[in-house]
C-alpha cells in the first residue's frame, strides 16, 4: 500500500521541490500551505508521515507538532521538522515538541529521502 506524506510549508518553491521528491520516492503526497491547513489535512487524510516547516502562518510547525502529539490518534505519527532555524535551542525545542527528526535548510534531498524511508519502516 502506498504511504502518504503530508508536506506543510508556506514557501511555494520548497513545497514544489519536496512534493516532486516525495512523489519520485513513490509516496502519495498531500500539501498544506500553513499550519492550520496542515492540522485539518492530518485529521482528514491520516498521513503516514509529516514534513513540517517550522515558520508558517496561522500555526507554526512547533504548534502543529505539539497538537499532533496531544492527539491520541496521531501520537505515533512520524514528524520531521524542516527549518532555517538551526540553533541548538531550536533543534532542542523541536525535538521536545515531539518531532522525530529535525533538518536545517538547506538540506540534502538524499538525506531527507533516507530519513523518510527510515521513519516509515520504523513506524510499520
Amino acid at each position: 500500500m502506498t504511504k502518504t506524506v503530508l508536506i506543510a510549508d508556506d514557501e511555494p518553491n520548497i513545497l514544489i521541490s519536496l512534493e516532486y521528491l516525495m512523489k519520485r520516492e513513490g509516496y502519495r503526497v498531500v500539501v498544506a500551505h500553513d499550519g492550520q491547513e496542515a492540522c485539518e489535512l492530518i485529521e482528514r487524510e491520516h498521513p503516514d508521515l509529516v514534513l513540517l516547516d517550522v515558520m508558517m502562518p496561522k500555526k507554526t510547525g512547533f504548534e502543529v507538532c505539539h497538537e499532533i502529539r496531544a492527539n491520541e490518534t496521531f501520537k505515533a505519527l512520524p514528524i520531521v521538522l524542516l527549518t532555517a532555524k538551526g540553533r541548538d535551542t531550536d533543534v532542542a525545542k523541536g525535538l521536545a515538541m515531539g518531532a522525530n527528526d529535525y533538518m536545517t535548510k538547506p538540506f540534502s534531498t538524499k538525506e531527507l529521502a533516507q530519513k523518510v524511508r527510515d521513519l516509515l519502516v520504523a513506524a510499520a
